[in-house]
């Protein structure tokens, strides 16, 4: 009869209950395994598929240049304009980003044919929330330009190049000039009247934007840009080279004509328009130099100081 079987152990009941020995795995089942990882965390989510293709082309993206000096960060040119001219002046990028469903005008059409004519450029359809989350929600119009990270030499490169040409070295180096738009004038000046390159500091200083870019009018593609991570040591280490160190200040000591180095190996130290040199970068230059400005203006810019210096090098050594 039911309940009175012989059997040890018999279950008489269809009730489940723990197991004898379990050691408590059950219990352990039922415990809450935390909260929901998000989207992007969750292996084979659609938003983790995304994100993993977004870090791939990051990775991929192409790189400028083979120097030592380190890379510098991505930059996002946002809007219809500004994206047209950054391709209108050659700047170097490796997507377009277009919004899905644009209402495309001439800039749009122009953009999308000088992105596919140059080639290297991904032309990527984004909807207007991811242009949003990329831009911080600036006023993007639907049209992003990725720009990839500006890869700098190193300041040795810059006399490495200038001897290898076998030519006597013309650096320009920049001092607490903060105005992309004045790196790139300097930039421009340096590769019409044969210099070697330009030196900025790490910190506290004007990089290689897409600004830097535009204004150098192409010429930052075949002049290279070179960082130092401090300047004073860098203008040492070119002393110690050979060259004379030459810095533009408004109470230099003689006038830029009667400056004999500029003949030979030499750096021109510019600093900003505002502040001039810095104290320990002008304590360490060979001799400070001031352009006569006989119309009464106190100051040039770094870009314009810049182009008159290099212009009378170019005078003597022609």
């Amino acid at each position: 009869m039911a309940g009175n079987s012989g059997r040890p152990n018999r279950r008489t009941s269809n009730k489940k209950g723990a197991t004898v020995g379990s050691g408590g795995k059950r219990r352990r089942a039922l415990e809450g395994k935390g909260p929901t990882p998000p989207a992007e965390m969750r292996k084979g989510h659609a938003k983790q598929r995304a994100a993993q293709a977004r870090a791939k082309r990051a990775a991929t993206a192409p790189r400028r240049g083979t120097g030592r000096g380190g890379k510098g960060t991505s930059e996002l040119v946002v809007g219809r304009n500004p994206v047209l001219e950054a391709l209108r002046e050659g700047v170097p990028a490796n997507a377009l980003y277009v919004q899905q469903f644009i209402d495309s005008d001439d800039r749009v059409r122009e953009a999308l044919r000088l992105a596919s004519e140059r080639g290297g450029v991904r032309l990527v359809e984004a909807p207007r929330p991811e242009l949003d989350r990329m831009t911080n929600h600036l006023n993007h119009q639907g049209m992003v330009l990725q720009v990839p990270p500006y890869e700098y030499a190193h300041p040795d490169d810059l006399v490495v190049a200038a001897h290898d040409r076998g030519e006597d070295p013309l650096i320009v180096a920049l001092d607490g000039v903060t105005d992309p738009r004045n790196l790139g004038a300097v930039v421009r000046s340096v590769s019409a009247f044969g210099g070697h390159g330009v030196v900025v500091p790490e910190r506290r200083a004007a990089g290689m934007t897409a600004g830097a870019w535009k204004t150098s009018a192409g010429t930052a593609a075949r002049t290279p840009v070179a960082r130092a991570a401090n300047l004073t040591r860098a203008l040492e280490a070119y002393r110690k080279a050979g060259l004379m160190v030459v810095g533009l200040a408004a109470e230099g000591e003689i006038e830029l004509g009667e400056v004999a180095a500029l003949d030979g190996p030499v750096v021109i130290v510019v600093g900003s328009e505002g502040k001039g040199l810095s104290r320990l970068v002008g304590e360490t230059c060979d001799v400070r130099a001031r352009i006569p400005m006989p119309g009464g203006a106190e100051s040039l810019n770094a870009g314009v100081a810049a182009g008159v210096v290099l212009y009378e090098v170019f005078r003597r050594r022609s």
